[in-house]
């Protein structure tokens, strides 16, 4: 038997318990994969509330990230004994999930965990660290280097973007960030950040088209009127990798920008990635990201505690990374 958070909806109430599944329950999937850690993303948070039509049909077992050892694979490519991390294809949301002792997935689904990563350290990376890597690569391909301009990261304290000040500081980028959270700054500090901007500064409007340079490049996880603000800042040439949008969905702007400065914004995907793209990503993940940081930013907890840490992670009282103990 196997331990699992299962959702189920009756008209409009959505409840979460605890089950026990036999394993059998899991064995019409390409993959069966035992469980050793999962964590905590922004989209579990909204898949445990019933938020944004995530779940085509309940009961459901949430859980967006799962690190794991094969125990029976229908597939070439993978085989017993493999040690996999389970994500994108929205794994979690129109199938079952990473909250369960046992889990069945598509292969798609599913990289090989790199040999220098724990699969503890992985799901400290999660979805989060994935996308946040994905953004900086991205970046990098639309020619951001090292300079005397910072990179602004929104959001910073949250889960990509606390991946995201400490993968540019490793990589010798001057990293800024914003926060509606002053009282961790010894924790972005930590993360290698230079500068801390409030976010209200970003999300007063402007009426000017273009304003004085300041950012050679941006990864933006909240949208709305930040990403407004922050278009009309970026330098000639630079690009906004867009990851988030915890402040809104829609933003004003004009063309100028991209006229005038030839501005890119660049859509980061981290659900339909290609499998060769999302094992290339956590592959410099692993290489890069500095593990006492990673230490530092990770706090553990139990199955039964992810209700909980479900409600915080929607109302912005999570810093850093989450990892959920199976």
């Amino acid at each position: 038997m196997n331990r699992s958070i299962v959702l189920n909806q009756v008209g409009d109430e959505l409840s979460t318990q605890i089950k026990e599944f036999p394993q059998k329950e899991f064995e019409q999937n390409e993959l069966l994969v035992r469980v050793e850690y999962s964590t905590i993303n922004y989209k579990d948070g909204m898949v445990l509330k019933g938020l944004g039509k995530l779940v085509n049909s309940y009961p459901h077992i949430p859980g967006i990230d799962a690190c794991g050892t094969v125990i029976d694979s229908q597939v070439d490519g993978f085989s017993v004994g493999d040690r996999v991390i389970l994500g994108g294809h929205r794994f979690g949301e129109i199938c079952w999930g990473g909250y369960s002792e046992v889990v069945g997935a598509a292969s798609s689904m599913a990289v090989k965990l790199p040999d220098n990563l724990s699969p503890r350290d992985a799901m400290g990376l999660g979805t989060a660290g994935l996308s946040a890597m994905l953004a900086i690569n991205a970046l990098e391909s639309f020619g951001l280097k090292p300079s005397e301009k910072e990179v602004l990261v929104t959001g910073a304290v949250g889960g990509v973007g606390s991946v995201a000040v400490a993968l540019l500081s490793k990589l010798g980028y001057r990293v800024a960030g914003s926060t509606g959270r002053s009282y961790e700054r010894s924790y972005l500090e930590s993360l290698g950040i230079s500068t801390i901007l409030d976010r209200k500064e970003l999300e007063e409007p402007s009426t000017r088209p273009l304003e004085k340079v300041r950012w050679s490049g941006c990864i933006d996880n909240v949208g709305g009127a930040t990403l407004s603000r922050v278009l009309r800042q970026m330098g000639f040439g630079s690009s906004i990798a867009s990851v988030g949008l915890a402040g809104g969905s829609s933003f004003e702007g004009t063309v100028m920008p991209f006229l005038l400065r030839g501005v890119n914004i660049l859509g980061i995907d981290s659900v339909s990635v290609p499998q060769k793209s999302r094992s290339r990503a956590w592959e410099r993940l692993a290489e890069l990201f500095p593990r006492p940081v990673l230490e530092e930013m990770i706090e553990e907890i139990d199955l039964d505690q992810v209700p909980e840490y479900g409600t915080k992670i929607l109302a912005g009282q999570i810093r850093g990374r989450i990892v959920v103990k199976l």
